[in-house]
């Protein structure tokens, strides 16, 4: 008989909780540390990862979450899908590895994007119709052997044949019938070879994720997930099998799962609460055991233990078994709010990072299966947390509630854009092409040191402030050298351009090491917005004044959009999220407002996320576009004609939110296209998108510089698309990450390859 899965997490943070993980592969990317440097911090995290989930108390612990960079890379590595243009180079398979991820040379990276709707970011593996997949990586075996010496058995976790393939996309040639999915009998046999091993190397169970089912899924797709898993679960040489779905409703998927041959089936009652109502008509599960995501995965609020409990208790008898697990993987939240000493005491008794939720699941667990008096004191501690969190007043701001309900729609309101873009051509004098960056100027050690300097006390406000005037001015007669015609202040104050607001606004607290993976190395902090959200005074005016005095060249004011702000924090739970985004944008609103009134003609609200946090099934996209789009416009709106407002996307499937990108209103819209060259355009010419637009010619997220007729090949691509009226010039997003030396290089190339355009333009 197979053992119980028993209660369990479906991942686990892989950065190390002073992000080690981090500083080990710059390093190492810097050529300042070996290969098995590297490989010793990384087996450190797993092997404090494993043991801390052991000694938790969970009755399964998951292997096989570490990755070095991002797990969808990793699938695409164990069962060979590698572009020869990355086997071609001749490097080791580490090195390879990190030239998919990152680029290197005259070779792009992989196309890089959102991980369904979360802020994670993967790489976008490319499947050809002559694919030969085969288990060509044993990372999977090798770390649950690691495991194993360590005396911890894991469950390996692997990214499902079907998500993977579903997030894949075609390689460049392959005829336009052709989808990855295509290929799923030919993937099938090399996962069948990896569980096989795996089951050899001691292996009780296997987890195969599936997140790709919570969106809509045409019947070709759910006929096929029906195949693979009948094909998978009908091996003999296999451990048992955890098919683990989240972020959403299964739909459909969860009937053909409850039919398969597979052991186990993990569902998301935190996303999808009403999936419980479903489960009583699978007969399927009978014979098998259910993992109930009950602790949320992706937000730091303590869990509701005795509703949680509830719902626990109300799905026995439908299945084998019922043990507790999280909604999704813990990589979305930080380690451990017990490192969080700055925290307000009271806002921090209602939170859980990742080690509380550990003991959330571990703690309802024992409840299900030995009562609730076994942990009772755990229970009490729980609900007075939670009633305390309900009934503090610090939550609510009442001057900000009456200004909710005061709103009109001529508050979300411009004069039509011809009238806009007439007065702003006339106010602003821009040449063709105009040319500037995102926001962000590298963040120099210098000013990193003086932001820790201020932060410990050893130097005081004053001497900060000149600090990051004396970097904007370097800044701003940087960008007057190379030539650009619309600058920016370069944001050395800033620490992250969601944290930097959130601090001067109320409603938020912030982490000192609640950090969170975004891809690779990068790591950001996301502030906790417990409350009503109002800005007490300006957050931006004096640092874009100040930079604008320094130049005749227009200086846009750079500020952060309210459904970012929203989609990379850690949002309040108790309201409906649309109210909070209106929140938020009346305080950016005040700070646009405050922009125009001190001279600053040029303003950007960035809106990164402006995808990410669309729901993944279509019945429930419009009420969000709907929202967001005005939170938006409410943010930006009641300025005048020739103040022009900027927006940045980047990194997402634009095509699913076009129409919401045009109703925005913004006067000028960067987006990211470099890695994909220009293929964003195509979606914007479809729904007749008819304002300023900047695809990005230049991809900061590789370290690589493009050389000029790279960025000249582009920009002819986008003229293509694009009239030149209409066209701007800018890298793909704000270059806050990248070293002056590359940026250097790679501006001159855009101003070069700007250059040698214009004159073409007729």
């Amino acid at each position: 008989m197979t053992t119980k899965i028993g209660s369990t997490v479906l991942g686990y943070p892989r950065i190390g909780p002073d992000r080690e993980l981090k500083r080990a592969l710059e390093s190492y990317w810097a050529g300042r540390s070996s290969a098995d440097d590297l490989r010793a911090v990384a087996g450190k995290i797993r092997a404090d990862s494993w043991r801390f989930l052991a000694d938790a108390g969970l009755d399964s612990v998951p292997g096989n979450t570490f990755s070095y960079y991002d797990q969808v890379l990793d699938t695409a590595v164990t069962f060979g899908a590698v572009p020869s243009r990355y086997t071609e180079l001749g490097l080791n398979p580490l090195d390879t590895y990190f030239a998919m991820a990152r680029g290197v040379d005259s070779t792009p990276p992989l196309e890089m994007t959102k991980w369904f709707d979360t802020n994670y970011h993967y790489l976008v593996p490319e499947i050809s119709p002559q694919e030969r997949f085969s288990l060509s990586d044993r990372t999977p075996v090798e770390q649950f052997r690691e495991a194993s010496e360590q005396g911890v058995t894991t469950r390996p976790v692997l990214v499902g044949p079907l998500t993977f393939l579903l997030l894949s996309k075609p390689a460049e040639g392959s005829p336009d019938s052709f989808t990855p999915l295509d290929k799923l009998d030919d993937l099938l046999p090399a996962y069948a070879a990896l569980l096989a091993e795996l089951k050899r190397a001691g292996a009780e169970w296997v987890q195969l994720d599936e997140p790709a089912f919570a969106a809509d899924r045409t019947q070709a797709e759910l006929d096929a997930l029906r195949e693979a898993y009948r094909t998978l679960g009908e091996l003999s040489d296999r451990p048992a099998l955890l098919v683990a779905g989240y972020f959403g409703d299964l739909g459909d998927a969860l009937d053909v799962l409850a039919d398969s041959p597979v052991e186990a089936l993990g569902v998301d009652l935190v996303t999808s609460p009403s999936t419980i109502d479903k489960l009583p008509g699978l007969t399927g599960l009978r014979n098998k055991s259910v993992v109930a995501g009950l602790v949320d995965g992706r937000n730091i609020w303590r869990t509701d233990l005795d509703k949680a409990l509830t719902t626990g208790a109300t799905l026995l008898g439908l299945a084998d078994e019922v043990a507790i697990g999280t909604s999704c993987s813990l990589l979305h939240v930080p380690y451990d709010v017990e490192a969080e000493a700055q925290i307000d005491p009271q806002v921090k008794s209602w939170l859980a990072f990742a080690a509380q939720k550990v003991r959330e699941v571990v703690v309802l667990g024992r409840a299900l299966r030995e009562g609730r008096g076994a942990v009772a004191d755990a229970l009490a501690e729980a609900a007075a947390a939670v009633a305390d969190r309900a009934a503090a007043d610090r939550i609510r701001n009442g001057e900000v509630q009456t200004r909710l309900r005061a709103l009109r729609p001529a508050d979300s309101r411009r004069n039509d854009y011809a009238q806009r873009q007439k007065a702003q051509e006339e106010a602003l004098q821009l040449p063709p092409l105009p040319t500037t960056t995102i926001g962000s100027f590298p963040q120099t050690t210098d000013v990193r040191k003086a932001r820790a300097a201020l932060r410990n006390g050893t130097i005081d406000a004053a001497t900060y402030k000149q600090r990051m005037r004396d970097e904007i001015q370097r800044v701003i007669e940087r960008q007057e050298e190379l030539g650009l015609d619309v600058l920016v202040h370069g944001e050395p104050e800033r620490n992250d351009m969601v944290q930097y607001f959130s601090e001067l606004m109320d409603g938020f607290v912030s982490t000192h090491k609640g950090w969170v993976q975004s891809y690779g190395s990068r790591c950001v902090r996301p502030p906790i917005l417990f409350g009503d959200v109002s800005r007490p005074n300006p957050m931006t005016v004096e640092w874009a004044t100040y930079a604008q005095k320094l130049t005749d060249k227009p200086v846009k004011g750079m500020l952060t959009g309210p459904v970012t702000i929203l989609a990379w924090s850690f949002v309040r739970d108790d309201q409906p999220l649309a109210d909070t985004a209106k929140q938020v944008a009346l305080a950016i609103r005040d700070e646009v407002h405050d922009l125009e009134a001190a001279g600053i003609r040029v303003v950007q609200v960035d809106e990164p996320a402006l995808r990410e946090l669309l729901p993944l099934r279509a019945v429930q996209q419009k009420h969000y576009l709907d929202w967001a789009v005005e939170s938006f416009r409410l943010a930006t709106s009641g300025v005048t004609d020739t103040t022009q407002i900027h927006t940045h996307l980047c990194y997402s499937e634009f095509g699913d939110v076009i129409n919401a990108i045009v109703a925005l209103e913004a006067d000028v819209t960067s987006i990211e296209a470099a890695r994909s060259r220009m293929e964003v355009l195509s979606d914007l010419n479809a729904v007749g998108f008819a304002k300023g637009v900047g695809p990005g010619v230049y991809d900061i997220h590789s370290p690589r510089v493009p050389e000029t007729e790279e960025v000249t090949s582009l920009l002819r691509a986008a003229l293509e698309a694009v009239p030149a009226q209409r066209l701007w010039v800018n890298p793909d997003c704000g270059l806050k990450t990248r070293g002056y030396a590359e940026v250097n290089t790679a501006l001159k190339n855009v101003i070069s390859a700007t250059a040698a355009v214009r004159p073409t333009l007729g």
